[in-house]
């Protein structure tokens, strides 16, 4: 039985909920052959104030400023 967790900033509306859930339960039904009613999708919600990168909160990083913005850029991955 496949568990998916899913961590994510709150403010989601419902119908996005329902689609991520949806393709997650697709991908994981035709990736590990196993039935939609095997899988589980956990929804893990947190406001910004309650999550950090590099020691800065994401509710303290301005979506216009490139600066706070590279503090919390999620590392490259290389190849």
């Amino acid at each position: 039985m496949p568990e998916i967790f899913v961590y994510m900033f709150e403010g989601r509306s419902l119908d996005q909920k329902r689609s991520l859930v949806l393709e997650l339960t697709n991908g994981a039904v035709k990736s590990l052959g196993v039935s939609a009613q095997s899988v589980t999708v956990q929804l893990i919600e947190s406001p910004k104030a309650m999550r950090s990168r590099g020691g800065v909160l994401f509710s303290d990083v301005s979506s216009t400023d490139p600066l706070s913005q590279a503090l919390i850029a999620p590392p490259s991955i290389s190849s």
